[in-house]
Parts: structure tokens; C-alpha cells; sequence
């Protein structure tokens, strides 16, 4: 699903594919009347009129199923007044009882659709609370997000991100939750909260990941994952300060940024590991801040793992900066479609994980200059 309100788009047959399908048991109706009427009694093609009401339980609500399933009946008597000894009663027999079953089969699948279309509709709610969408600009910044889920089904995962206008800058977050299920969604959940009420008042950005260590670790002690001890998870925090040309980068073991400046592309690796969210017992409580220059014109593409560990048929995995050298010119929501598609088709059409981006580009504000580092 793709975020800022944007839907992701699957692949799906066109229109004329579509409704060939749902055609599909009147076409095979008509095919085996006609090979029953037109063959010798011996081949018996009659005996595959059952299949017809069968094939249209999976698409066909009831009422279509059962006049389908009757019209079956009319041809089979039909043809009994062509052929004698065609076995009419049990074919006819079969019919009924298939016929039967179809219709309740349809009504099934009915309640069960109908039954995901409001859990779809809870879980697209969800999303906009858990991603909601961000604002294009934000001052002299542009921003601009994606979110792709793995699943056709999947509404929302264990990736996030979250961008706030606070007095100290733009305050960017994102980040992945280590894990499955509705424990990462909450895991994931509990970071951006905290998140959204702490980059506002923090004065710095290792006082904010600080806060977020104390969130995630309680939520793992009161939510145990069911796959793992205890969640952690990889984050990354940017600040671009409105009065100066830069931005300070806290990295704790999340992929890094890469940078689009004048055309030329370079990965902002971290000086010095910081821990990941909720390891701190085990690694320590180190984090470090990186600064480097974010002039107008310059880009920044943030991203979760999904996107780097996407792999083609041969086991290759998306070569990222490759591929950002060849759409330097790009501006943020051309660039994250782009990747959206590519990604898609290097993977062909299938994702085996959750993706997050977030593409930023400082404008140009006019004659008055910014404050330089």
C-alpha cells in the first residue's frame, strides 16, 4: 500500500479479462451443450453439465447459481427427448445435487468476503492512524512517503514513519520493528507514538531515541512476542534545522541515507554505531550524531531493509545506489514512484517484505540566504 494518499496498485486483469471470467461457466455450459447435442449418444458429454453450477459457486452469487444450475436441467431434459437411454435421471440427479451445493457454497463464500471487506476496512483505518499521511511540504522541505505491504492482504506491518514541524527543525523518523503479526503493528505503534509527543519538546535527537528505548522496552515486556523474547527494532532520526544548511542524523543500526547532491549520489554510512532500539542491555547505550551539509536542491532517500534485501529470480538483491544515480534528476514523489514500480519489477510483482521510503528535498527559499553551518 502506498501512503500520502496514494493506494498501491497490484497487477489485475483488465476489464475484458475480468468479465470473460465471470462468463466463464455459461461459456462452459454452452460448450458442453453443444458437444452433447452434436456427438454420439455413446461419448456421454451430458455428464458434464453438473460442472457448469459447480464453476459458478466461485463466482456467481446464489440466484445466478441455481438458474444456472436449472438451465442445466432444461438441457439435459432437452437432450433426452434427442437420445433415448442417455441415463437422464441420474445425470439429471447429479445436477440437482450439485446444483445445491453450489448455491450454498456461494452463500459461503459471500459471508466470508464480506466478512474481509469490513476487516479491510478496520485495517485501512488502522493504517491511517499507525502512517498517516504526511504533509507534502513542510516549510522549505518537501516530503513525500511510501509503503508497500509484502501481503495483497496486508494493510499495515512493523515498518513506520513519521515527520513533524517542531522549533527545532523537521524531525523525521523511520524505522522497522523486528517480527510478525499484530505484536510488531503494536511495537511499530508505540515508537511512532512516542515519537510524535517527544520530538516536539526534546532538545536533541539522543534525548528523543532515549524516550523511544524506554517506550519500546516496556511495551516487550508487557506484550511478549510470540516468535521472539523481546522486540527491537532498527531507527533512523534526521532533524533539518530551519536556519541552517544541514542535517544531523542519528542512526541506530537502520540502513543508511542515501544522498542526492548535484547529481551525484553518496550513502551516508554512520561514523559510529548507536543501539538499536531495546538492545541497550545487551549492546549499551551508545548513540552518536552524524552531520552533514543538506543545502536546497540536495535530496535524501530514507528507507527500511525491505527495499535493499528485495531480490530478482537469480538471488540478486536491489542494487539501491545503482539505482538512484540513474534518477538523480527526480523530485521526491516521481522519485519513490519510480522505485515503487522498479521494485516490483525487479521482484517480478511479488515483495517477500514490508517497505517504507521517505524521499526529502530541501527547496530553494528565495533570495534571503540560509545561515550557513
Amino acid at each position: 500500500m502506498i501512503s500520502s494518499g496514494r493506494l498501491r496498485r497490484r497487477h489485475r486483469p483488465n476489464d475484458g479479462q475480468r468479465e470473460a471470467v465471470l462468463l466463464s461457466p455459461v461459456l462452459v455450459t454452452i460448450l458442453i451443450a453443444g458437444l452433447a447435442f452434436s456427438t454420439p449418444r455413446e461419448i456421454a458429454f451430458s455428464r458434464l453439465l453438473p460442472a457448469a453450477p459447480a464453476l459458478a459457486a466461485a463466482l456467481w452469487p446464489v440466484f445466478p447459481t441455481v438458474l444456472l444450475g436449472a438451465s442445466c436441467l432444461l438441457i439435459m431434459i432437452g437432450l433426452s427427448f434427442i437420445y433415448a437411454d442417455l441415463g437422464t435421471p441420474y445425470t439429471a440427479a447429479a445436477i440437482i445435487a450439485v446444483t445445491m451445493a453450489a448455491a450454498y457454497a456461494s452463500h459461503l463464500r459471500l459471508q466470508r468476503e464480506e466478512t474481509l471487506f469490513q476487516v479491510r476496512l478496520v485495517a485501512d483505518a488502522a493504517q491511517k492512524v499507525l502512517l498517516r499521511p504526511l504533509p507534502h511540504r513542510v516549510q522549505d522541505v518537501e516530503l513525500e512517503s511510501l509503503y508497500l505491504a509484502a501481503q495483497e492482504q496486508a494493510r499495515i506491518g512493523g515498518d513506520f514513519y513519521e515527520a513533524a514541524d517542531t522549533p527545532y527543525g523537521v524531525r523525521l523518523l523511520i524505522g522497522d520493528v523486528r517480527g510478525k503479526g499484530l505484536s510488531a503493528v503494536g511495537a511499530a505503534s508505540a515508537v511512532i507514538n512516542c515519537f510524535r509527543e517527544n520530538a516536539y519538546d526534546q532538545p536533541d535527537l539522543e534525548a528523543i531515541i532515549r524516550r523511544l528505548q524506554i517506550t519500546i522496552s516496556r511495551y516487550s515486556a508487557a506484550v511478549p512476542a510470540d516468535d521472539q523474547t523481546e522486540h527491537f527494532a532498527t531507527v533512523l532520526i534526521a532533524e533539518i534545522p530551519h536556519d541552517r544548511q544541514q542535517v544531523r542524523i542519528l542512526n541506530c543500526g537502520h540502513p543508511p541515507p542515501v544522498f542526492v547532491r548535484g547529481g551525484r549520489i553518496h550513502v551516508l554510512e554512520p561514523t559510529l554505531t548507536s543501539t538499536p532500539l531495546n538492545l541497550s542491555v545487551l549492546l549499551g547505550d551508545h548513540y552518536y550524531v552524524d552531520t552533514v551539509a543538506f543545502v536546497p536542491g540536495d535530496q535524501m532517500l530514507l528507507y527500511t531493509d525491505g527495499v535493499t534485501e528485495t531480490r530478482d529470480r537469480a538471488g540478486e538483491f536491489f542494487p539501491l545506489a545503482d539505482w538512484a544515480r540513474q534518477h538523480n534528476q527526480a523530485p521526491p514523489r516521481e522519485l519513490l514512484d519510480r522505485l515503487h514500480a522498479d521494485l516490483l519489477r525487479y521482484a517480478g510483482g511479488r515483495l517477500d517484505d514490508d517497505i517504507a521510503a521517505l524521499a526529502v528535498r530541501r527547496r530553494h527559499t528565495g533570495p534571503r540566504p540560509l545561515r550557513p553551518d
